[in-house]
């Protein structure tokens, strides 16, 4: 783990000691479900409190179980639970956990969520569904009423939720990582993976000083020949006295050009941005293209590193030197498949914005400094 004191470029100091006192009354319980105890318990050790009693397991037909051990009546709790490769479980776990506390007439339910699962699938496809607010809309009615969470996918998913939202970034943690552990980072230059990603470049460079470059192009295969049926034929014998396919023009198909880097990154250290890395092969890809361009060190920094599939060996035989994630989602397995990956440690923060809504503090200090782009 990386040790953080401080962070020149963003302004935003981590909470001293003294800051991060244990709550001034016994009213907070902190409930870890299965995704990740390595993270909820940093975090109860940076607030000085243990975590509640309580059971939750799966019986021979896989329904989920959960027991709470103490009684939790008009106290405030937090379930720390994050998205995995066993995204459903932990789901449905976070969602029984929730109810079960509703109905012990706990205070308060907040759910410390650092990923939040499906938050990829934030917008319609074809004839698919906006799955994101679907699990928004069960978090809310299993009981919680506050979400803590990390780095959203889309900001806008904030919406899907009736509830308050705090969207905490990782951007001044990365961004002291590049500080501290990149020798010459002044030499760098910060490249958006996609023009998507260009507006969260565009803030890592301004905070530290430095150039942009953005890939451009098709870095996997496309999906547009998809057949989805908005194209298919009607079911019904069409109208004598309307054809609607006249005089409306068909849409032409989107068509990619080769990936491309606009920007200098000869004799640079290029460090690729993105809020999550999952399948890597764009990120590989991208780096291949970085390295023929005169990139003499890669870098990829994200926030989430959900690492899919045999994304350890894929980073191990690319040109990417690192990949530095945060301990959103637990990674041990493959740091252990590939030394290039190093991980950042924001329990922290997350501890800071546990203490600051239990005490009924604001929470502007830990957004200090931080935009939208982020």
């Amino acid at each position: 783990m990386f040790n953080y004191s401080r962070n020149r470029a963003t302004g935003f100091r981590p909470p001293q000691k003294n800051n991060m006192e244990a709550p001034k009354t016994s009213d907070i319980i902190i409930i870890a479900g299965n995704s990740h105890p390595e993270l909820a318990n940093l975090i109860a050790k940076r607030l000085g409190v243990s975590i509640g009693q309580c059971a939750i397991y799966h019986r021979s037909n896989r329904e989920t179980m959960f027991q709470i051990g103490d009684s939790v009546r008009g106290k405030d709790i937090f379930i720390i639970q994050t998205g995995t490769k066993d995204v459903n479980n932990n789901i449905m776990e976070m969602l029984i956990m929730a109810y079960a506390l509703k109905t012990s007439s706990a205070n308060s339910i907040v759910g410390v969520i650092p990923y939040l699962p499906y938050s990829k699938q934030c917008k319609m496809r074809k004839r698919g569904a906006v799955v994101t607010k679907l699990v928004a809309q069960m978090m809310v009615k299993s009981g919680m009423n506050h979400i803590i969470t990390m780095d959203l996918h889309q900001k806008e998913i904030q919406g899907f939720f009736d509830c308050p939202v705090d969207n905490l970034r990782a951007s001044p943690f990365l961004l002291q990582y590049v500080q501290e552990s990149i020798p010459d980072y002044r030499n760098a230059v910060i490249v958006a993976r996609n023009p998507g990603s260009a507006k969260k470049a565009t803030s890592y460079a301004e905070r530290l000083r430095l150039g942009i470059a953005v890939i451009h192009g098709e870095q996997k295969e496309s999906d547009a020949d998809e057949v989805d049926g908005r194209y298919s034929p009607p079911t019904v014998p069409r109208s004598r006295t309307m054809d609607a396919g006249v005089g409306v023009p068909i849409h032409i198909a989107k068509e990619k050009p080769p990936i491309n880097v606009v920007g200098d990154v000869g004799g640079r250290i290029a460090i690729m941005v993105d809020d999550m890395i999952d399948d890597v092969q764009s990120f590989v890809a991208a780096a291949e293209v970085l390295k023929e361009r005169g990139a003499y060190k890669i870098y990829a920094l994200a926030t989430h590193g959900l690492l899919s599939s045999d994304a350890p060996r894929l980073i191990e035989d690319s040109p990417i030197d690192e990949v530095v994630v945060t301990n959103t989602i637990p990674h041990e397995l493959q740091k252990m498949q590939c030394h290039k990956i190093k991980t950042v440690d924001i329990s922290i923060l997350l501890a800071e914005a546990i203490r600051r809504i239990h005490n009924k503090e604001s929470m502007s200090y830990l957004f200090r400094n931080v935009t939208l782009e982020d």
